[in-house]
């Protein structure tokens, strides 16, 4: 039953975090695409900011805990189970590269004067979490 709490907590925040990075970077998109709108701005600011701040960190700490204790309480055997593993948690690296790209690109904005990307720019940068998620659920799945 333990086990089973760790998995539905483990998939949680992945969808919370995952949503979180789907969202921001969109956000980053209209902020970019809108820099001169300053009502518009301060809106998306604080959004920007609460999305990071309260969704998407704690949802990745929230991941990484409870994807912890599932390799603690699963054998020990799953690093030699495949290269599934080691796909899916170099996968996770780069998610959490990406999550805090998203940060970096969080803080210029803040501080700039100028959009630090353009909107093109971030609307590519929004697939990347996609092509993770792909990877790491073919991964979890398949077990290859």
């Amino acid at each position: 039953m333990f086990f089973n709490i760790l998995k539905i907590l483990h998939i949680i925040s992945v969808v919370s975090w995952m949503a979180a990075l789907f969202y921001l970077p969109r956000l980053f998109v209209y902020h970019s695409e809108h820099f001169s709108n300053k009502g518009f701005l301060d809106v998306v600011k604080i959004q920007e900011k609460k999305l990071f701040d309260m969704i998407a960190q704690p949802a990745m700490i929230g991941t990484f805990i409870s994807g912890i204790a599932l390799m603690i309480f699963y054998p020990i055997s799953i690093f030699k189970s495949g290269m599934w593993i080691h796909i899916k948690l170099t996968a996770v690296i780069l998610l959490v590269i990406y999550h805090y790209s998203c940060w970096f690109y969080l803080k210029k904005f803040e501080k700039s004067s100028v959009p630090p990307r353009s909107g093109k720019f971030f609307r590519f940068y929004n697939e990347i979490p996609t092509i993770l998620l792909i990877v790491i659920v073919v991964c979890a799945v398949l077990r290859f």
